[in-house]
């Protein structure tokens, strides 16, 4: 696939200066690159900034997606692997959100010379629990099926009800409005499919490939991706840094961008000056 095809297919957008060091942002579950936007001031001072939709989500080329090409994590990271061998992207971090992260860990065990950084954001490599080595997600499997039954019972009625839940701003109701909007635009079937893929994914083995620095940024009060979760990747990083965030909620990038850009400039600025490893 051309690089034309490529922008076209994901939604590509780019911001800031062409020669700075480059972020590639991953949007998680029943959202889109929106959700980036009230740090994008911040991130693109210094920074080129390539943001995209997955595909079946936002602006990304509906044509492109298949029920079957998407059932598994693998087919998502392949299109995030392509953005950046097809723009042609060096000494790239990867900012993950949520399943993003999980496809940023998938991509960066394989460890191409591009990639100089991961960012995982409110991440977790497995959200089911695993009872063949004790690992705690914090959702069991029949967790997780009463949430598939409850999306493929009436997908809106799940949006409005899970949305300021996922969000974590009880006093700040606008903000889970905010999420239920971006649920709500997202084609219920595939959100149902996508669902299935973030929720029962299992990239734990993946953890201790990752070679590059790894940024962990774990929110207080996060249903999703609870605190012992984030204690678990640092383990087995090669070269992991935690961050226990203020913010609370799954959304710090809506809920708090202040400290959410902080976090991320602070991590960047104590990296070498990055370059394409050979």
């Amino acid at each position: 696939m051309n690089e034309q095809d490529i922008r076209r297919r994901n939604n590509i957008t780019e911001l800031g200066p062409a020669d700075g060091p480059v972020l590639l942002l991953a949007h998680g579950f029943g959202t889109d690159q929106g959700m980036w936007q009230r740090i994008l001031p911040r991130l693109t001072e210094r920074h080129r900034v390539v943001l995209f939709d997955h595909v079946g989500s936002g602006q990304a080329d509906p044509t492109a997606y298949t029920s079957e090409r998407y059932s598994t994590l693998d087919a998502y990271t392949e299109d995030l692997i392509g953005i950046c061998e097809g723009l042609r992207l060096q000494a790239v971090t990867i900012i993950g959100h949520s399943v993003g992260a999980m496809m940023a860990i998938a991509a960066a065990a394989r460890n191409p010379s591009w990639v100089a950084s991961v960012i995982l954001m409110a991440a977790s490599p497995s959200y089911m629990d695993r009872a063949e080595d004790g690992y705690d997600g914090g959702f069991s499997r029949e967790d997780l099926d009463e949430l598939f039954q409850s999306l493929d019972a009436n997908y809106l009625v799940w949006a409005a009800r899970m949305a300021p839940v996922f969000m974590g701003q009880p006093q700040r109701p606008e903000l889970g409005a905010e999420l239920q909007h971006k649920f709500e635009r997202t084609n219920p079937q595939t959100a149902r499919e996508f669902a299935r893929v973030a929720f029962l994914s299992d990239v734990r083995h993946l953890l201790e490939e990752v070679r590059v620095p790894a940024l962990i940024m774990q929110c207080a009060e996060d249903i999703v991706a609870p605190m012992h979760v984030g204690v678990y990747m640092l383990e087995r990083l090669q070269r992991g840094t935690l961050v226990n965030m203020k913010a609370k909620g799954h959304f710090p990038q809506v809920s708090a961008p202040e400290e959410t850009a902080d976090v991320m400039l602070g991590f960047l600025a104590d990296l070498p000056v990055p370059s394409a490893r050979l």
